[in-house]
């Protein structure tokens, strides 16, 4: 997986890059499930998560982000309380030029030359403004609710703000 850090691939960078029939292999996105809760209850609540700032958010954040709120909001609402659905998709993939560090390194590795890079994971792109988690809940179960969305917050690379809506 990706060793460096995080803060290296929260800003974006030219075309999104999400043709995966020209690589040789993508990792599978950590994120498996988008919707859950009670899907089809009736909810009159609603609470979104919103980026601050345009970014990219990994595949591995998003997850970490869902588990953290779904968690939190099945042990405060219980299973048929609420509903969260993440929104983004991470289609963008992300390379990496892996370049040999250490002792006689300057002999192995190429340095810059033909860097196309190996894909190490997926990222979705993201606007300023743009919703990231929905949470729909019940009068009764709002202060859980906005707590589960600041806790999934602190799992991603972008300030967020949580907006009753």
């Amino acid at each position: 997986m990706v060793r460096k850090p995080a803060k290296m691939y929260r800003s974006v960078k030219g075309a999104a890059y999400t043709r995966r029939k020209y690589m040789g292999g993508v990792p599978g996105s950590r994120i498996t499930q988008f919707d859950l809760g009670a899907v089809k209850g009736d909810f009159p609540i609603t609470l979104k998560l919103t980026a601050k700032e345009t970014c990219q958010i990994r595949h591995t954040a998003l997850e970490a982000a869902r588990i953290a709120a779904n968690r939190y909001l099945f042990n405060g609402a219980g299973a048929q309380g609420y509903h969260l659905r993440i929104l983004p998709f991470p289609h963008h993939i992300l390379r990496e030029n892996k370049m040999a560090v250490g002792a006689g390194a300057d002999r192995i590795s190429n340095g810059m030359s033909h860097s196309f890079g190996k894909t190490v994971g997926t990222a979705a792109r993201l606007r300023a403004n743009q919703e990231i988690i929905i949470v729909r809940t019940t009068r009764g179960n709002i202060k859980c609710a906005k707590d589960a969305l600041r806790r999934a917050s602190m799992k991603l690379p972008t300030p967020c703000e949580i907006a009753l809506g």
